[in-house]
Formats: C-alpha cells, structure tokens, sequence
C-alpha cells in the first residue's frame, strides 16, 4: 500500500498535479465537534493561499438535462408545506482551461453527465417505472424531465473537438456510467458496438475511494450507481489520487466525503473570486438556510441548530457531509451581485420552474463564464 501510495503521488507530480497539506490529517480529527473546527480552519487558511496563486484562464458551464429527484432528499425533510413529490434540478457540465503546475496548458471538463447512462441507475430506473405506472404519469414525466444538451454537443457550441480535452471528472459517480465517457471494449447492454472514448484520450480524475465504491457496492449504495459501468473500460483512463489536489494556480478538487465516501468539489478562482461546485446541496438554501425563502427550510436551521441544510439522498455519512459543506462555505467568496450570497454553484440545480412553487431556489446562480474558452490549446 505504502509502495502504491508513493506511485501515485509521482504519477500526480508528473501530470502537474499537487497535494494540498493545509489539510492534511484534519478528517482524522476526534471528537467530532473538534474535527468540523479544524475542517473550517484549515479551509480558511487554505482559502488565503489559494487566491494568491492566480486565477483560472477561462471557464463555463452549460445545462446538460433537468431530471426529477424528490423532495423529501432535496431539503433533509425540512420542507413544511404540500407539495409535489417530485422536484426538478439541472445537471450542468463547467468547462474550465489553466496552466498546472508545470506549465503546461489543460482543459477540465467537470460533470459530463450523459443523460443515457444515468437512467441506467436503478433509482432512476425505478422511478421511471413507478412514474410509468401511476395515473397522470406521463404528464408528470413531461413536467420533470427537458433535455438541454449532449457533453460531445457543448464541446461543439465552444469551439471544441474531444481532442482538445485533458481531463474529465464528477464530483462523485451516483448516476454515472463511466463506459459512456471514457469508452469500453465491451458492448453495452442494448447497443450494438463498444462505445469510443467520448473525449479523445482524455482521462478521468477521480478519488480512489470513489473508484473502489463503484468496484464493490453496499447495498445501502447500490440504488444511486450504476452497476456494470466500469465493464470493458482501460484503468489507465483513470487517474486516481487521495485527499485534497491541485491541478494548477486558480483549480484544485478538494476532497468533500459524506454524501458518498469518495465525494469531490471544484474550487476555481476567477476574477470575481472562489467559486464552489459540488452536489452537497441542489441550491444555495442548502449552504445558506437562514437565507432560504422555501417553507420549512430557515426553520430546519433554527430549529436544529445547524448551518447547513444537506442534499440527503444517501447519507453514507451526514456528519462528514456537514463538515464538508462547511469547507466549501468557508472557501467559497461572496456574490458580487448580491454579497448575502456565496459563490456556490450546485453542479446540479434545482430549477427556478414556477411549476414547483414554493420549492424554488431562494436565489440562483445559474450558471458561470470567466474568460473565452479556446481550441487547440494542447
């Protein structure tokens, strides 16, 4: 392991790739109240080395598909009002190009989520099913569901070609079928011949633990992953690591555990300052409760206590998930259009529909665009 471990850091320093010691050893921390003020600590000190190294070169982010997901997941059951049990949120794909640490030009493609594959999931497949079978279904599934975008289709709209991409990755892989997008020497169930790569030679930045759940699932996981997605696929299309990375000045994946074991965030800086995205939370109301205009959702934080509201699909582990939502507060900067709000932008949001009145989102990003994306940078 130690042999494997010393591996893996030379594989990362060669790609451009850094460790990042502010937090080395905080997540071992004990009791538990200890370790969320040494999270929140070593976040605010990470924070201030972060900004000073420089920005990002370009970045943004196109909407992908919007999908249903429930209510009672989306808020921890704070919700307090009748509603529609099913909500919608938008999965959004963030292009983001910079130098690493060598120098050398990248493109990060963050969350390519390939609508296909993700119906594959059995919560998803199930809910289909479900919907299939109920009266108004087909209605309701028209109310939930709008395509937007392929990923290989908003490489197009930016100018793009797949061999212009270095990396891709997800903040964690619920829903994901890996075989879509780095390809796979089998064929997939229903197809008729092995899937190409979806990105050229590009490779996919994921945590090992991340990795190693998909290889072997608990039950309590098996709902949210789709089983079979590692089938056929080159391991050296992945490239694993620990902990919390850098990529380069302006980017790192901080590593965020509790809402799945292996759960990462992309922190990038711009020039409006940090900027967050994860699925922790599907709306600013998640990080900023007290804020929240959703019934249910400000007293869920007044009641309790508590300083976040968490996206609670899993709850592999909720006090982890605390702890990370609050590193990503801590490093997340204040709205330049409204400084109340912070910098965190779901990588995937529940939409703004007044169909879904009053769970709609207190206040919405919407997106983000720093910079102009360019081809043949590499």
């Amino acid at each position: 392991m130690v042999q494997q471990a010393e591996r893996t850091r030379t594989d990362l320093t060669e790609l451009g790739i850094r460790s990042i010691p502010e937090f080395d050893g905080v997540h071992d921390v004990w009791p538990r109240g200890d370790r969320l003020r040494a999270v929140r600590e070593a976040a605010a000190a990470y924070k201030t080395r972060f900004k000073e190294q420089g920005t990002v070169d370009a970045v943004r982010s196109v909407d992908i598909a919007a999908a249903p997901y429930p209510v009672n997941y989306a808020f921890h059951d704070a919700v307090s009002v009748p509603t529609l049990p099913l909500i919608s949120m938008i999965n959004r794909m963030i292009v983001v190009q910079y130098d690493d640490w060598n120098g050398t030009p990248r493109t990060l493609v963050f969350e390519p989520t390939v609508p296909a594959g993700s119906a594959e999931a059995p919560f998803y497949r199930n809910l289909q099913a479900l919907i299939g079978k109920v009266p108004g279904g087909r209605l309701m599934e028209k109310v939930v569901l709008k395509y937007f975008n392929e990923p290989d289709t908003v490489l197009e709209k930016l100018g793009l070609s797949p061999d212009d991409i270095d990396y891709c990755t997800f903040d964690h892989l619920h829903v994901q079928d890996p075989r879509m997008i780095l390809g796979s020497s089998e064929v997939i169930e229903g197809e008729t011949a092995p899937r190409t790569p979806l990105f050229g030679d590009a490779r996919m930045l994921v945590h090992s633990r991340e990795l190693a759940t998909l290889q072997s699932l608990h039950p309590m996981q098996w709902a949210w992953y789709v089983e079979g997605g590692l089938g056929g696929v080159d391991p050296d299309k992945f490239v694993t690591f620990d902990g919390d990375i850098e990529l380069g000045p302006g980017v790192a994946l901080l590593w965020t555990p509790g809402h799945t074991d292996g759960n990462h965030s992309l922190v990038i800086n711009t020039p409006d300052g940090v900027w967050v995205s994860s699925e922790n939370g599907i709306s600013l109301d998640n990080w900023q409760p007290e804020l929240s205009k959703i019934p249910g959702v400000r007293r869920y934080h007044e009641q309790l206590g508590r300083e976040i509201c968490p996206n609670a699909n899993t709850l592999e582990d909720s006090l982890d998930q605390y702890d990370s939502m609050v590193k990503e507060k801590t490093l997340a900067d204040p709205c330049t259009a409204d400084p109340r709000w912070l910098q965190i932008l779901p990588s995937t949001e529940l939409v703004p529909w007044k169909r879904f009145w009053p769970v709609v989102p207190t206040y919405l990003h919407g997106g983000i665009e720093y910079g102009t994306i360019r081809a043949g940078r590499r």
